[in-house]
């Protein structure tokens, strides 16, 4: 079986915006806004990432610009205090960088992110530079996957695989992600694994069963 899932290189974005650690604040903003983003990649001298600089790097300039905080605030935001006298993204950056390669599964960079809490992860290579960056709008994109393009990839690779025979024992019908299976196999005991298998194709929304064991009757 290998049609799914689809890989981060796949749907990364690969024109990336990035600076260098000696980057200057106001450039750092001024990145952010020209190409709309909330984060920025920061590099060394041979490109690899060394860490992330977001708007919420930045924020404590403004915090903290006209504040002086007691003593219990200067112990619990001491990393925000320290951020807010910073001038570069070697000082303003989150260290190390979270990452993913551009092999990893859509599944694994959205786990990446979900535990991480973050909304995009910088792609790297084997030796750490920047390929591209992948967004939770990028991994949602398998979504729009066409019905057809569904269908047949579960034809071919979960029902083919599990309940060879007739294609006409299996049908396979998917109506906006939504998949419905229907018809006779000789084992019943083969849907719930058939049920994990479609679900790991990529664009599936749900999936829906009406098998039932041919009848012995007749």
């Amino acid at each position: 079986m290998n049609g799914s899932p689809h890989i981060v290189s796949d749907v990364m974005t690969r024109t990336v915006a990035a600076v260098g650690r000696g980057a200057a604040f106001k450039d750092i903003v001024r990145t952010m806004q020209e190409r709309r983003v909330s984060a920025l990649p920061v590099l060394d001298a041979a490109e690899r990432v060394i860490g992330i600089v977001s708007e919420a790097d930045l924020l404590p300039k403004e915090e903290f610009r006209d504040d002086d905080p007691d003593r219990r605030t200067q112990v619990r935001r001491l990393s925000d205090l320290a951020k807010a006298g910073s001038v570069t993204a070697g000082e303003l950056m989150t260290a190390p960088a979270l990452t993913v390669g551009p092999g990893a599964t859509l599944a694994q960079a959205a786990r990446t992110m979900a535990r991480a809490k973050v909304k995009r992860l910088p792609v790297v290579d084997h030796a750490g530079r920047l390929e591209g960056v992948v967004s939770r709008a990028d991994l949602l994109k398998v979504f729009l996957r066409d019905d057809e393009e569904i269908a047949e990839e579960i034809r071919r690779e979960v029902v083919a695989y599990l309940f060879p025979g007739p294609a006409s024992d299996v049908r396979v019908e998917v109506r906006d992600g939504v998949v419905r299976l229907g018809g006779r196999v000789r084992d019943t005991s083969l849907v719930p694994v058939a049920a994990r298998l479609v679900r790991a194709v990529e664009g599936v929304v749900d999936v829906r069963f009406d098998l039932a064991e041919p009848d012995r009757s007749a």
